[in-house]
């Protein structure tokens, strides 16, 4: 691959525009992409045209508006350009085809905003995000709407929250006396995610319909070595990285970084950011084309947040700042942070926003997936805490506690050797505990999962902060004395907010209990994260900010919890099938066995010695026996649920269902470890962890 000259041959972008579009239409296409300039639809048709011609030029006989249902997914319905033209057919894109479409919204998840029978739902453009050719089609990114305008989507509400951040922040610098056309938002979501090898994902039910090993006893190795993390990278792993960057290459996505993570089998990838609904989109497409890739090698990546218990399972950092269309980015102490009133009036506003709206924060990353992550090896607690490092640190501590701010400068460094380089020192050292740290210019959300799509964490981190910033711009606009009036907010606002700023280890034992101390939330599973959303204050900020409206903001807390419920039951159902159908009788199986291997010896001499084999029937027996038992409590404890009232049921899923399933689990892997691998009925954590070469 000639990198410079295909990167981003399948995007319909800038430079594409450019080329094809009249110079008037381009400009004004421009003009809605950096400014935020309403789309004049009278240029629909000509860019339609030069859009169709180009994508045909690149093979494509159809296009479709791709867009983000409530499913967490992307959806796509794909229309072919030929239209009649006499005996012959032409191919033809529409101004109208391309700003909007109509597929059937009966069957996504509305959170009851919308009636079943009410199927009318709208596909519209987003401008912003470039349009792509995949396979033979055109796809048009797009937002989804009901008949009666509400939101069926993620992108819609994220772009709100992108304007309503936009909008609060050109206050605040309006004030300083800088000028812009745009504040926007940037992500770079790095993703994890493990590779096994399809031959062995095929033989495991768990995996196919659920996404992680709902039965497993260790492998002998694990990840206590530390030895898989950043080392050398296995050959057909090597291969899947090269053409997964190929591929990602030509889609203009900014794929950067490509390492071994902490687990065995488990990798990322990192990119450059980008503007937080374009990240969103290419973070989609991303996980999409992995899967795809992976296919092509004889592997199957899982983007599950925790495929196998024991070992850290995989999230997505998500790596986020705020920068005006002049290049200024909001988070950038500068040299002296101390002196620069405007750095430290936008991490007050953050801070107080983290603090104000822990909850919000907190249930934007919940799922029945994430809960088994948080707080598990590598993955950050699930209480919501800020870490500022040790420059910015020390600066929040003499503002709040009193007393002379020293500098923590960046020094140079060495390894004290005269053939070693000198090497620039950072001015603090980053905090892998912490679910949301600051790192130089940008905070670092750690708590997404994987397969999660990041629309919902940065909906939510936009709008708080737009509301933050709100309120000081409101205050700020009346005051005789800027420099006075901002300082007095920056001291005020992080005196009260101090009690989440936490700089030390969050797996250390007295973290929970100080968290509780401070009044921080604890909400260790999503049925009990999610409630916190329909206090009053937490749907109101995103009502006020114009992100949701209450129906909206509702109609998606009730489909997290119902997705939850339906996730577990998923599980439940898919684990008694696995023991009731395949563990228990192969235990038997092999319990006979070894009873007719007695018998045999018996009749032999009945002095032989048969102890080894005793034991082992007895403890497989009492196993076999405790499996059948708990199959049946998780049997009458699942069909007691009603599972169309989510709230009941979310709670009867995290705190019955949940503690049923685990402690089936306990007495299956332990059998595993006992049984012979002749009758183990599916491949073992060694085989899913080890057979990729």
């Amino acid at each position: 691959m000639k990198l410079p000259e295909q990167f981003g041959e399948n995007v319909f972008n800038d430079s594409v525009q450019k080329e094809t579009l009249p110079k008037e239409v381009y400009k004004e296409l421009r003009a809605t992409i950096e400014s935020g300039k309403q789309l004049d639809t009278s240029i629909a048709s000509v860019v339609a045209a030069a859009m169709k011609d180009w994508a045909v030029s690149k093979g494509a006989t159809h296009y479709t508006h791709w867009f983000q249902p409530l499913t967490g997914l992307t959806a796509e319905k794909h229309d072919s350009f030929i239209e009649p033209d006499g005996d012959k057919v032409i191919m033809h894109l529409t101004g109208k085809s391309l700003i909007v479409g109509e597929p059937d919204a009966s069957s996504f998840p509305s959170g009851g905003s919308r009636a079943t029978y009410m199927a009318r739902g709208y596909t519209a453009w987003d401008p912003t995000s470039p349009a792509f050719v995949k396979e033979g089609t055109l796809y048009i990114p797009t937002i989804f709407v009901s008949y009666t305008g509400e939101t069926l989507d993620k992108k819609a509400p994220l772009l709100r929250s992108m304007n309503a951040l936009d909008r609060q922040a050109k206050r605040i610098l309006k004030l300083f006396g800088i000028e812009c056309k745009k504040v926007a938002t940037t992500v770079g979501p790095e993703q994890e995610y493990f590779l096994i090898s399809e031959e062995e994902y095929l033989k495991r039910k768990d995996l196919q319909l659920t996404g992680r090993t709902l039965f497993g006893a260790p492998a002998s190795r694990g990840q206590e070595l530390e030895d898989h993390y950043f080392g050398v990278i296995k050959p057909k792993v090597v291969e899947f990285m090269r053409d997964l960057d190929e591929e990602l290459w030509s889609y203009g996505i900014l794929s950067k970084t490509k390492h071994n993570e902490v687990a065995p089998a488990q990798h990322e990838m990192a990119p450059v950011y980008s503007t937080t609904n374009v990240a969103v989109d290419t973070n989609m497409l991303t996980m999409e084309i992995m899967k795809k890739v992976a296919k092509r090698h004889g592997l199957v990546c899982l983007l599950h947040e925790k495929p196998f218990e024991g070992i850290n399972g995989s999230g997505k950092h998500n790596n986020w700042s705020m920068s005006t269309d002049t290049g200024l980015n909001l988070l950038n102490p500068g040299k002296n942070p101390e002196e620069n009133t405007l750095f430290k009036l936008v991490l007050a506003a953050v801070i107080k926003a983290v603090d104000d709206y822990q909850g919000p924060l907190r249930a934007s990353v919940a799922s029945a997936a994430n809960d088994h992550r948080l707080g598990a090896n590598e993955a950050p607690p699930a209480i919501i805490s800020v870490y500022l490092g040790d420059q910015l640190g020390a600066l929040v501590d003499s503002i709040v506690k009193g007393g002379k701010y020293v500098a923590n400068k960046a020094a140079k460094g060495s390894i004290g050797v005269p053939e070693s380089p000198i090497f620039p020192k950072d001015a603090s050292d980053r905090n892998r505990t912490s679910p949301f740290a600051f790192t130089g210019n940008k905070f670092e959300f750690r708590m997404l999962g994987s397969q999660a799509n990041v629309s919902d964490a940065n909906i939510c981190l936009n709008t708080i902060v737009a509301d933050a910033f709100e309120q000081f711009a409101d205050e700020l606009e009346k005051a005789s004395d800027l420099e006075k009036a901002a300082n007095a907010i920056v001291s005020r606002e992080l005196k009260a907010h101090y009690r989440i700023i936490f700089n030390l280890d969050g797996y250390g034992p007295e973290w929970e209990p100080e968290a509780e101390r401070r009044g921080l939330l604890n909400k260790k599973n999503t049925a009990d994260a999610v409630p916190v959303f329909y206090e009053e204050k937490n749907v109101n900020v995103f009502v006020h900010q114009g992100v949701f409206s209450r129906e909206e903001a509702i109609a998606r807390a009730d489909i997290r919890l119902e997705n939850y419920t339906k996730t577990i039951n998923i599980e439940a159902l898919t684990m008694l099938e696995m023991a009731k159908r395949d563990i228990v009788p192969a235990v038997s199986d092999f319990i006979a066995d070894l009873c007719q291997n007695v018998a045999s010896k018996q009749a032999v001499c009945d002095k032989l010695p048969c102890e080894t084999e005793k034991k082992l029937i007895t403890r497989l027996s009492e196993l076999n026996d405790e499996a059948s038992a708990e199959i049946e409590k998780l049997e009458k404890d699942l069909a007691a649920i009603d599972k169309d009232d989510i709230h009941p049921a979310s709670q009867a899923m995290a705190h019955v269902i949940i503690p049923d399933m685990d402690a089936l689990r306990k007495s299956v892997d332990e059998m595993e470890t006992l049984t012979s691998a002749d009758y183990w009925p599916y491949p073992s954590y060694f085989d899913l962890l080890y057979s990729v070469k």
